[in-house]
């Protein structure tokens, strides 16, 4: 595990843009954290990474948003998905097999069905409003991010 420390929406885009290198299809980016914690921002810099031109935003009541890119990025709200037929119903396990990149949100409500190669992204605040703590699993992020935006593996 590494963790990165940022202190704005901008380093939190940063580092999302820089983990998007080292995605391939058919993988799944499993967010953790509370609401407000920064998984829709890092999920606009994988985005950026992905060459994906659409707006990213939240996708609470819609539960998927599709956004293009090389490979295309699917980002989804599984705030409340609570069955495995719901979770079905979503498209996510068609989605993999079509080699997209998958962003999902609130993966503690479907952490059993992640795939074994899932990468982790936990978030926790920090001690300002802006910082966050983000702890990546299952991925190295090769990017130099100054000393504001540092990694650290435990």
């Amino acid at each position: 595990m590494r963790e990165y420390i940022s202190t704005s929406p901008e380093e939190t885009e940063q580092l999302g843009t820089a983990l998007a290198a080292e995605l391939r299809p058919g993988m799944v980016v499993a967010f953790f954290g509370d609401m407000g914690s920064g998984k829709t921002v890092f999920t606009r810099g994988l985005a950026k990474g992905l060459q994906c031109t659409e707006h990213v935003s939240s996708p609470t009541f819609a539960l998927v948003h599709e956004y293009g890119g090389e490979p295309p990025l699917v980002h989804f709200d599984m705030y409340r998905i609570s069955t495995w037929d719901e979770l079905d119903s979503t498209g996510f396990y068609d989605y993999i097999d079509q080699g997209c990149v998958l962003a999902v949100e609130w993966s503690e409500n479907i952490e059993n069905a992640l795939p074994e190669d899932a990468v982790h992204v936990e978030f926790f605040r920090g001690e300002t409003d802006t910082d966050r703590i983000i702890q990546v699993t299952g991925a190295t992020i090769h990017e130099d991010f100054g000393s504001r935006l540092h990694g650290e593996t435990r």
